[in-house]
């Protein structure tokens, strides 16, 4: 079903035309009373019943009236048949019994902007952070609203424990699909958010690991969710977009909001990102250390300051490469005697 734009009248001039006609009622009213008591039985009684049944039914029209607000939305059933969405903002008149469908009128998401919020609210979804308003409206909201889904849980593609939380930028472009295509339309949203991310985040690795494919061009790659946070953001609001374009939906963007491994494993995970750094570390000294070497036995060597044999060579070498890649200050030991 495709959303029709529904080209209503101008509200003022029936709203003039119902007051004018309760007026008249009650002057009706007030005739016919004077009559019966002067003897015109007929013609008062039927003023006065005139007057007493618009009094009794002359709200209805009062109910087509309708004040469309800026970026709002009223999509509009007459005994169950959709006849169309109000979206330009003013005052208009429908049928009287034309009736606002919105499925979704009571449901808040985490950070939504939704039109006239207020009162009370009750969480009742982790993912969505979907809540229950006090006081609800049937318009539905086209502004752009933020899915701030909370945190959870998924393994990696190595099975690490990771918590993830994603924000989703969206709104409604289509309110007759919104309505009609899904039961909710916000809770459909934040339950298929709940499904991209975990479908994503299930590709990549937390760091990057070697031989690892997150593209799917069969090659390894070094895409993570630490490294390549925006990618797999983009990626979560594409494959989101596709799964809600039957709800009318359009997502504009996704960012990470929180990034980390799961408490059990946050420790170990420490350890071996030390235990990686240390190491790089330690080889990045040591390729240092023997350039120094190397270049400190040729220097010897060129300007002929001392021969060394093999044996010296080697001791030379043990102690620059003790001193070079040692953690403390070396200790000088002052031999007074022959070098041999």
């Amino acid at each position: 079903m495709q959303e029709r734009v529904l080209k209503a009248k101008p509200g003022m001039p029936f709203l003039v035309l119902f007051v004018l006609l309760y007026l008249l009622a009650v002057v009706l009213i007030i005739v016919g009373g004077v009559l019966l008591d002067r003897g015109a039985t007929a013609l008062g009684g039927t003023l006065l019943g005139l007057g007493i049944l618009w009094v009794v039914v002359g709200f209805i029209p009062f109910l087509g009236l309708k004040v469309i607000k800026p970026q709002e939305a009223l999509v509009l059933t007459l005994f169950g048949r959709y006849i169309g969405t109000l979206k330009e903002p003013g005052f208009y008149f429908v049928h009287p019994f034309a009736v606002a469908v919105n499925p979704a009128a009571r449901t808040r998401l985490g950070q939504s902007g939704d039109v006239e919020s207020g009162g009370l609210n009750v969480t009742v979804s982790s993912g969505g952070q979907v809540a229950m308003d006090g006081r609800f409206t049937k318009k539905i909201s086209l502004k752009v609203m933020t899915l701030n889904n909370s945190k959870q849980k998924v393994n990696d593609t190595l099975g690490n424990p990771v918590e993830i939380g994603v924000a989703v930028w969206w709104r409604v472009v289509d309110t007759a699909k919104a309505v009609f295509h899904v039961d909710n339309y916000k809770e459909y949203l934040s339950l298929q958010c709940d499904s991209a991310v975990r479908d994503i985040v299930r590709i990549y690795p937390y760091d990057v690991a070697p031989g690892i494919d997150t593209t799917g061009d069969g090659l390894p790659d070094e895409g993570s969710l630490r490294g390549s946070s925006r990618i797999v953001a983009e990626r979560i609001r594409k494959l989101l977009q596709e799964r809600v374009e039957n709800a009318g939906i359009e997502i504009l963007d996704a960012r990470i909001t929180y990034l980390a491994y799961a408490p059990e494993i946050a420790a170990v995970m420490l350890q071996r990102q030390q235990a990686t750094a240390i190491v790089d570390a330690r080889k990045m000294i040591v390729d240092g250390a023997v350039s120094i070497v190397e270049m400190a036995l040729e220097k010897l060597s060129e300007n002929n300051v001392v021969q060394l044999d093999d044996e010296r060579k080697a001791a030379m070498v043990s102690n620059l490469l003790v001193v070079l890649c040692g953690n403390r200050d070396a200790q000088p030991v002052v031999n007074s005697g022959s070098l041999y």
